[in-house]
Formats: structure tokens, C-alpha cells, sequence
């Protein structure tokens, strides 16, 4: 059962590049749908937290709580979706998994964990791996400099969950955390958002992100992180990209070049070996 808890939770963190390009084409901006996707998370999250009676957070843990929602959720959910609408699902999928190569280095910098041979292997792999990608393009896949930087800055603010979960996941249930977050990266996203008239498609897509792909997978994924060893489970989320790249392809026809496949090969063998590490 743990298994398919967490191939739920890959899929439908997968289908948050394709249907949000469903709404790219209802006229939405990237910000815009990224605005949307933290408030109607936050609602669900706010529900749960007031349902387990666990919304209150020490008041020296409230600064860095709200830091996390700017860097966290304004500028990881903010970067994901420019990488989308710069690169196209396929490519920002793979991208985002190079948050395994930032956490070796971050855990190096911030936690004072070794680097060892297996986690500079990876790093080495994952740079190799988007140099390829950034050289193979593809169709409907563009590989501009923007899809490059904001695919790297989504896996960079993406492994930020990490070093913040070793540091405060063991005080505070993820609901509380997120009732705190998603505010505040909504209010940080609010002043370069471009309000428009939501059409019932685009109404649609914004509540599946928000419920499905965010409440949901995290819904998911932790319920079968409760049956399975972390190792494990890591290594079943690393499905998401290949369902983003399934999806992307079947919606949008976007396929990337040999090349490309290649470095996004290299990219998942360095996320599998950081998972071993």
C-alpha cells in the first residue's frame, strides 16, 4: 500500500507542469498561477491544521517560518512555473530534481555533512546532465538561458525543504508548517501578479494544483512515507519527471533531443545515488 501512496503522489506532483500549461493557454501568467496554487493550498492545509488543533508555533521559530514562505514558496512555486512557461513541462521537471545535488552541497555548507566521493559524483553528474539538456532542445522544448536559471533556481529553492525539514519537521506537524508558509509566499508573489478573469478551464486547472498536486501529494507522500523507509521512498518520487515528460508529451508534444534525454538520464542517476548516499 505504501508503494502506491507514493506513486500517487509522483504522479500528481508530475502533472503540476502540464496542467499548468493548461492554464498558460487560458491566458494566465506563470506568477499568477503560481499566486493561486499557494492560496487554495493553504486553505486545505489551514483546514487540517485547525482539524488536528495544531496551529501554534513558538515565537522564536516565527522569523524563520516566515522567511521559509518567501524563499520556499514564493520563489520555488514562483521559478517552477517560469521554468514552464520559458521551457516547457518536460524540461523543468528534470531540472527540478537537481535539488539532490544542492542539498550535498547545502548539507555540506549549512549542516557540516561530508561530502564524500558518491554525493561529488552526483553533484558532477547532475552539471553534466543540464549542460546536455541546455545544448539538446527538442520539440516544443525551448532551451533558452530564463528555462535554464529558473529550472536550477526551483531545485535550488526545492532542496531548502529539505535543510528546513531536518531543522524544524521534528517540532511541528506539516499542516502547521504550511498554514504559517503559504501566506506568506502568496503575499510574495501578490506584487508581480497581473490579475485576470479566471475562465472555467483555468478555474479548474488552478484548483487541481492547489488541491491535487500540492494538498494532496503531500497527502500522499507522507502517508506512504509512514510505510516505507525514507530510501525507498525517495526513490519512487524520482517518477515524477518521468510522468511530467509522459504527460508533456501526450498534451503538448513536447520531446526533448537524444541529447537532452541523455543529460536528463544523468540528471535521475545522480538523484538515485544521492538517495543511496
Amino acid at each position: 500500500m505504501g508503494y502506491l501512496y507514493l506513486l500517487l503522489a509522483a504522479s500528481l506532483w508530475g502533472l503540476l507542469g502540464p496542467v499548468s500549461r493548461l492554464a498558460f493557454q487560458e491566458g494566465l501568467s506563470p506568477l499568477l498561477v503560481a499566486f493561486f496554487r499557494a492560496v487554495i493550498a493553504w486553505v486545505f492545509f489551514a483546514l487540517h491544521a485547525l482539524f488536528l488543533r495544531q496551529v501554534r508555533v513558538a515565537p522564536r521559530d516565527l522569523p524563520v517560518l516566515l522567511l521559509f514562505g518567501l524563499v520556499g514558496v514564493s520563489l520555488f512555486y514562483g521559478s517552477y512555473q517560469l521554468a514552464v512557461g520559458y521551457g516547457g513541462a518536460a524540461l523543468a521537471s528534470v531540472l527540478l530534481y537537481t535539488a539532490p545535488a544542492w542539498v550535498a552541497l547545502l548539507s555540506a555548507l549549512v549542516l557540516k555533512e561530508p561530502l564524500d566521493r558518491t554525493g561529488l559524483l552526483a553533484v558532477g553528474l547532475t552539471l553534466l546532465g543540464v549542460t546536455l539538456m541546455g545544448l539538446g532542445g527538442g520539440s516544443e522544448v525551448r532551451t533558452g538561458p530564463l528555462a535554464l536559471l529558473f529550472g536550477l533556481l526551483s531545485g535550488f529553492t526545492y532542496a531548502l525543504y529539505y535543510i528546513f525539514g531536518k531543522l524544524y519537521l521534528p517540532r511541528y506537524a506539516t499542516p502547521t508548517l504550511f498554514l504559517y508558509a503559504l501566506p506568506v509566499g502568496a503575499l510574495g508573489l501578490w506584487p508581480f501578479v497581473d490579475f485576470v478573469p479566471l475562465s472555467p478551464k483555468a478555474l479548474l486547472a488552478l484548483l487541481f494544483l492547489g488541491t491535487f498536486s500540492t494538498y494532496g501529494a503531500y497527502l500522499a507522500y507522507y502517508a506512504g512515507l509512514r510505510r516505507l523507509p525514507a530510501t525507498r521512498a525517495s526513490v519512487v518520487a524520482t517518477l515524477e519527471p518521468v510522468v511530467a515528460n509522459l504527460f508533456a508529451f501526450l498534451l503538448f508534444r513536447e520531446v526533448l533531443s537524444p541529447l537532452g534525454y541523455l543529460g536528463a538520464l544523468l540528471v535521475l542517476l545522480a538523484v538515485l545515488l544521492s538517495v543511496r548516499r
